[in-house]
């Protein structure tokens, strides 16, 4: 659902925008991986794996998206360490300390920030909007984003410098005013 916010951005902005589906690219094989973001200026990892709301009480749905966050990321790092990549940009989300494996993405952008790239968190409020689970914000979370806003948020990315941004609705107990200082990005809805 990122994505579809994302890429027509990236579009109208003119970067070149490769965008592997899932039966295109195996986030597991690290050649593939490594081929898939050769000469890549910046590289997103938008690749989830949220269970239907029904399975999000059993930890094994739970599974194959934990991977994607951790495993995956560790070998999109990897790769654009080894080629040229300049931004690295994970989305994340505000509950993070309560993920594992958010917590071991996020360690991996820190990684490639640590190796004197730009290596960007945003930290997404319960998404809602049109592919979500919400068409409103979801009644009494901390932290709420149209995913309008979200895919927004994520093209002003390129120009934040390095670091762990909450990314949220204003007036939320999650402050935006970080990522709006670094980008001059403000959520519209």
């Amino acid at each position: 659902m990122l994505g579809r916010s994302l890429l027509p951005l990236l579009a109208v902005e003119g970067h070149d925008v490769r965008a592997p589906a899932r039966e295109e690219l195996d986030l597991f094989d690290p050649e593939r991986v490594a081929e898939a973001v050769r000469d890549a200026e910046a590289v997103y990892h938008l690749a989830t794996r949220i269970p239907a709301p029904e399975r999000r009480g059993d930890p094994d749905a739970w599974r194959e998206n934990d991977r994607l966050r951790a495993e995956a990321s560790r070998l999109l790092v990897d790769a654009a360490l080894a080629g040229e990549t300049r931004i690295y940009v994970q989305p994340s989300v505000t509950f993070a300390a309560d993920l594992a494996s958010a917590l071991a993405a996020e360690q991996e952008t820190a990684r490639f920030a640590a190796a004197g790239r730009r290596g960007i968190v945003l930290r997404l409020g319960t998404l809602d909007g049109p592919g979500t689970d919400y068409a409103l914000p979801k009644p009494g979370a901390e932290a709420t984003l149209h995913v309008a806003d979200a895919g927004r948020a994520l093209l002003a990315a390129l120009e934040a410098p390095s670091g762990v941004y909450d990314v949220a609705r204003d007036g939320e107990p999650v402050s935006n005013a970080r990522f709006e200082q670094a980008t001059g990005w403000r959520p519209r809805q």
